[in-house]
């Protein structure tokens, strides 16, 4: 999908320049460090926000533990905002954040429309964007202050298709893509791509959007064409609904998914319809790692409860940006003040984000939950993915497939 800035982006855009242009301060103090937040907290996939919003909480429950919430002797505090799951209102709230909150970073979003919205505005701004979770190739496209903890969609539509061909053994799929999202058209196609290549058959493709409920039609017509799997690059939400009608039409394939079916609605939505079924992710929560299983003990500690990856990936997310910030701090404690002191559009603020720009750039193997994230030349780090099969009503490790 073509990216477009929305009349309320063009406002939002508006809006920062002119209070820029006013020299108005905005929510920090001179002695402290303000990091901007931003998801779906609310709206039909809200877990993929308030999963990064709690990663990002572990984090900084970490530094207020270890080190009283300071960073070269400044406080570290964070500023979350919520998109409602709308690419409009992700250019909405990052431009809020840069100019009246003055961050200094931002991390965000989990789908790959909304990253696209924000990260115009932050490459703009010369405020470095980390999206903890955002596949799609096109987003770190934006320019050279834009980074990714994640693996690409290229990469993982290949593993699904390697995955469905090796392992599975199968030589016929259909696919079921949501027309709207970028995240889902992107993933189809390379998945599409890497299957053909393989030697496996696209034997029909139908259509959603999110927010639908009835997914009869498409079902009845994938049906007909017999396929041996179905291919469904969506999230949790849809995905649940359309394993559930799936079932009821008599459809007994597997289903096949990406990192967006990972939830912990998914299995709430879809119910017993979804075993059989397999996606690629991040992690395993049974993976014998000492890193992941340490943060793994701090998050159920916090919240009582299991993350998921997308939770993983934001607490690398935010990691990384400590260490950056550590590092200019012991470095070059001059430009680190500034980071603190010189507000949004001085030289000083934008000399200190470059310098923080590049330290975040220099990221080599640092141990992250979700995996060592070494960022190359594209700012994207590349990692090995995981498969997960739905059994029994439980998300069980399959296996691990390398770039």
């Amino acid at each position: 999908m073509k990216f477009r800035i929305g009349s309320g982006a063009l406002a939002a855009l508006a809006l920062g320049a002119a209070i820029v242009a006013a020299g108005c301060a905005g929510g920090s103090k001179q002695d402290e460090i303000v990091i901007g937040v931003y998801g779906s907290l609310t709206g039909s996939d809200a877990t993929f926000g308030q999963s990064t919003k709690s990663g990002v909480e572990v984090a900084m429950k970490q530094l207020a533990d270890h080190q009283g919430g300071r960073i070269g002797g400044l406080k570290v505090r964070t500023v979350n905002e919520d998109d409602q799951g709308k690419a409009e209102e992700a250019a909405t709230v990052v431009q809020k954040l840069i100019n009246q909150d003055q961050v200094v970073s931002v991390i965000g979003e989990v789908a790959s429309s909304r990253s696209l919205a924000a990260a115009p505005i932050c490459q703009a701004a010369g405020v470095p964007m980390i999206t903890p979770s955002s596949t799609n190739p096109k987003v770190t496209q934006v320019g050279d202050y834009i980074f990714r903890m994640c693996f690409l969609d290229d990469f993982q539509g290949q593993t699904m298709a390697r995955f469905a061909l090796e392992n599975l053994g199968l030589k016929k799929v259909a696919i079921l893509k949501d027309v709207k999202s970028d995240y889902s058209v992107g993933l189809a196609q390379y998945f599409t791509d890497a299957f053909t290549k393989g030697g496996g058959k696209i034997v029909g493709e139908q259509a959603y959007q999110a927010g639908d409920q009835d997914f009869s039609a498409a079902l009845t017509a994938i049906k007909a064409r017999n396929p041996d799997a179905i291919f469904i690059p969506g999230y949790y939400t849809e995905v649940g609904l359309i394993a559930r009608k799936a079932r009821e039409l008599g459809i007994t394939v597997p289903l096949l998914g990406g990192d967006g079916w990972e939830s912990e609605k998914l299995l709430e939505i879809g119910g017993d319809a979804l075993n059989g079924s397999y996606y690629s992710n991040h992690w395993a929560l049974d993976k014998p790692d000492s890193v992941l299983q340490g943060f793994l003990d701090a998050y159920r500690a916090q919240f009582k409860s299991d993350p998921d990856a997308i939770g993983g990936l934001a607490y690398d997310a935010a990691q990384v940006l400590f260490q950056a910030m550590e590092k200019l701090a012991a470095d070059d404690p001059k430009t680190f003040a500034a980071l603190g002191s010189a507000k949004a559009g001085t030289p000083e603020r934008k000399a200190a984000l470059a310098k923080l720009r590049d330290l975040i750039a220099a990221t080599k193997d640092f141990p992250g939950v979700t995996g060592t994230i070494t960022l190359d030349a594209n700012r994207d780090a590349s990692k090995p993915a995981v498969v997960i099969e739905i059994k029994g009503g439980r998300k069980v490790y399959n296996t691990t497939i390398q770039p």
